[in-house]
């Protein structure tokens, strides 16, 4: 398919699309007609996108913004409590903790765990890996100033991700205005504490110190306690009047207690007593503890028409990791990398900007080692239950190198204070190696036990290399003082990561091609973003789960279609004291197989089924959310939120659904005096009792992850 054609132009898609477009030509004619100007409600600044700051409503795509004060009225134990009510973006925490599953229209579904095929920045640094994991254990979310999602394929900060950017800011060193204490307490054991002080020079100098704690028992189930301390300095230093130079280390030791799943009895059981008492698997001994080192410095030199902005980072983690079969023993994973970024100001046919650079990332895992559990029961082969995370027989030694060369180049172009044009392009070069040691013995996931087969062991090897091309055209044109249309073609390329390799060798790398339409609206009272996209995937990478083993394979194509909405509108007049502002977000999202042969296999022998034609699993056609925030003059302060997840089918072969859940509440309650701010946290306000994932694998097997029951968390914060 070209890139300038639209994917599968049907007539229902062109119906959606005219349907968005027939109003706006209302709107254009109206504002010709009217010659009063309307109060604009400042724009949210955004870098995301384009690597440039840029109004939201001027970029050409669909992103939204979570700003500081949406963030001070959140728990934030989890990025998940900012992003959850996001249109297009599906995100919910099985684990507690800093655990999140991400889902960006799509992206990410094929994830056991975690985030991936979404990049993740910090400070435009990439927290993601190579092969598109993220890890969010050494994110402090006490010391994030802004949020930016950025969706769909061919962002330009996304090398080998096709759902996207996630680009968290935290606060400037440069800004002593962030000073603060905070200390919070909450049931199941929860507790919150964060500092952080800077100190600024006269000549502009600056230093930031920031130290967080926080822990949770979580004693509403079994082993899912949580803990996690960090630190971190930053150091801002202004080399000349036209440069920043601007340097961060911080480090984390984090510990996650992982409870596991339930099967279909012990689900009823949980919503009856709103305990979760024991899991459906064998593994009761899961885990997830790191400890991490990561540096990164940022230049900025102005040189007029030229700006230059290089960045270094690096990165050391490790971790221990039980999980069903094996216990992974990382001792360190070294990830090294660069970022050069050049951005020009010149006149082509307006006030126009072109950026561009290289990028160099390098992911050593060497040394890694899996082991069998030294404590368990069995009842013949079969491992019945693990009796603690006591490492056992030395299963697999491993080295592993991921490599990404890449460059990217954008034009942004300004024909008139109307009309905007952005067309860019990244490609990247990524390349897998690996070195693998094997004993004769490995967790059979048939038997459901260690099984020995002389001689079955030795070394294997294992090279892949993946050149990707994600090319972007975006369009936006002003329409008047208060509405902007946009339009953008995109196409991103996704990697298969190094184990979904060791699980089918012939793996191809996906690639997703899009075509979104929107309208954006900013006023004094109300503000809002629409937009209809449908997308193309060919060669998506699935996860077939059979008796607990993940084995992943390429869909032939499957076919995205999807409508977002989210507005707001301030209800109170201005004579009237306090802001009252309403809050509406929906997201329709139709994802079918178009060309998809499931491999099965039964009783150890795989069979094909024809998947064409269903939904994808997980993901619900209707998700909505809706918001109210109030603020008075007095210092009194409120937001209250419910998300609503609809249902969903648990399988690839849609042999049957789960009806999601609806209308799970969050309240805020604070009060802010000068430099005082107390508040109260309020999740799962009416205690339901739901799950946030439900499966269904290939042999029948249900499992489900409960949502967190109800929880109040009192904080106080003192702003130096």
């Amino acid at each position: 398919m070209s890139l300038c054609q639209p994917p599968f132009p049907t007539k229902k898609t062109a119906i959606l699309i005219s349907a968005m477009i027939a109003p706006l030509s209302v709107f254009a004619d109206e504002d010709s007609a009217s010659k009063v100007t309307p109060e604009i409600l400042p724009d949210k600044i955004t870098v995301t996108a384009t690597r440039a700051e840029r109004s939201s409503a001027e970029v050409p795509e669909s992103i939204a913004i979570i700003d500081q004060a949406r963030l001070e009225q959140e728990n934030m134990t989890n990025i998940a409590n900012a992003l959850k009510g996001t249109p297009g973006v599906l995100i919910e925490s099985t684990s507690g903790g800093y655990s999140s599953r991400m889902i960006v229209r799509g992206a990410g579904l094929k994830a056991q765990y975690g985030i991936r095929e979404i990049m993740v920045l910090r400070d435009g640094v990439p927290i993601t890996d190579p092969d598109s994991f993220t890890r969010m254990d050494f994110i402090d979310t006490q010391d994030i100033e802004q949020i930016e999602v950025s969706k769909g394929p061919g962002n330009i900060y996304a090398p080998g991700s096709t759902g996207g950017a996630i680009h968290i800011i935290s606060k400037s060193v440069f800004d002593d205005r962030r000073d603060q204490i905070t200390l919070g307490t909450g049931e199941f054991g929860q507790s919150n504490l964060h500092l952080r002080k800077s100190f600024m020079s006269e000549e502009g100098n600056a230093l930031a110190i920031t130290a967080s704690h926080r822990k949770a028992d979580n004693d509403w189930r079994e082993h899912n306690d949580f803990e996690s301390n960090q630190f971190s300095i930053k150091s801002g230093f202004l080399p000349s009047d036209n440069s920043e130079l601007e340097t961060e280390f911080s480090y984390t030791k984090a510990q996650l207690n992982l409870p596991g799943s339930m099967n279909e009895s012990q689900f009823e059981e949980y919503k009856r007593t709103g305990k979760q008492t024991d899991n459906s698997s064998a593994f009761k001994n899961s885990a997830r503890n790191s400890e991490i080192f990561f540096f990164n410095s940022r230049l900025n030199v102005d040189l007029g028409a030229i700006t230059l902005k290089p960045r270094i980072y690096y990165n050391h983690w490790s971790h221990f990791h039980p999980v069903t079969g094996v216990i992974n023993d990382t001792p360190g994973v070294d990830i090294w990398g660069t970022d050069l970024e050049l951005a020009y100001a010149h006149n082509l046919i307006g006030k126009d900007s072109l950026v561009g650079g290289i990028t160099y990332r390098q992911d050593r895992n060497i040394g890694a080692q899996k082991y069998a559990y030294a404590d368990i029961l069995t009842a013949g082969p079969t491992l019945i239950s693990t009796l603690s995370d006591r490492k056992g027989e030395l299963l697999e030694e491993q080295n592993e190198i991921n490599t990404v060369y890449g460059f990217f180049l954008q034009e942004n172009l300004r024909p008139n204070d109307r009309l905007l044009i952005d067309a860019g392009f990244r490609f990247d070069h990524i390349k897998v190696e690996q070195e693998t040691w094997n004993s004769d013995t490995s967790y059979n996931y048939g038997m459901g036990g260690y099984l020995t087969i002389p001689g079955s062991g030795g070394n294997s090897e294992m090279q892949h290399s993946f050149d990707l091309f994600s090319p972007r055209v975006g369009v936006s044109y002003k329409l008047n003082n208060n509405l902007t249309l946009f339009g953008n073609l995109a196409q991103g390329e996704q990697v298969p990561f190094a184990s979904e390799l060791e699980s089918n060798s012939d793996l191809k790398n996906s690639t997703s091609r899009s075509f979104e339409v929107g309208l954006k609206g900013r006023a004094s009272r109300w503000q809002f973003d629409l937009n209809a996209y449908i997308s193309e995937v060919e060669d998506e990478i699935i996860n077939v789960r059979t008796n607990g083993e993940s084995i992943y394979q390429n869909a032939g194509s499957t076919d995205k279609k999807g409508i977002e909405f989210s507005g707001a509108l301030n209800v109170l007049e201005k004579q009237l004291p306090g802001e009252l502002s309403l809050g509406f977000n929906y997201a329709y999202s139709d994802y079918t197989y178009n060309d998809f042969s499931e491999i099965v296999y039964i009783m150890g022998v795989p069979d094909n089924f024809d998947r064409s034609g269903n939904q994808l699993p997980f993901v619900p056609k209707h998700y909505y959310s809706i918001n109210a925030n109030y603020t008075h003059p007095s210092g009194i302060k409120a937001r209250l939120q419910a998300d609503s997840w609809g249902e969903y089918y648990l399988d690839n072969a849609n042999s049957e659904k789960y009806g999601g859940y609806d209308f799970v509440t969050s309240v805020n309650i604070g009060y802010t005096k000068g430099p005082h701010d107390v508040s109260l946290n309020i999740q799962n306000l009416f205690d339901k009792r739901y799950a946030v994932e439900a499966l269904k694998d290939t042999s029948g097997e249900k499992t489900f992850s409960p949502g967190a029951p109800r929880s109040a968390m009192l904080s106080y914060r003192y702003q130096f």
